[in-house]
């Protein structure tokens, strides 16, 4: 991931947009945990709008893989499908946790 190009895109200097990600991986495994505890209580509504965050804040940010799973998940949640949705989020949870490693290492 090109970090300096992301940053040109938005208009940003490369250590704004980092910290921007920062805050992306930050607020995104936040919105997991929530996905994760409103699907067990069975609140489809409530695990889709912690999707769509994470789904906004990633296409704001021009990080597309993200972005794609996310939009999927909200989708999946909206309509009932839980068993896909749930599939999908360790994928969301990999790559934040690979993000945060490019991010903070």
């Amino acid at each position: 991931m090109d970090f300096k190009a992301l940053a040109e895109n938005l208009g940003l200097e490369e250590d704004e947009y980092l910290e921007l990600a920062d805050l992306l991986v930050d607020t995104g495994m936040v919105d997991l945990s929530k996905m994760e505890s409103a699907i067990a209580a069975g609140d489809t509504d409530a695990a889709a709008k912690a999707a769509h965050s994470i789904k906004g804040a990633s296409g704001n940010l021009g990080i597309m893989d993200i972005y794609e799973l996310t939009k999927t998940i909200e989708a999946e949640l909206r309509n009932n499908n839980v068993a896909s949705a749930l599939n999908q989020l360790k994928e969301v949870r990999e790559k934040l946790e690979t993000l945060a490693k490019r991010v903070k290492g």
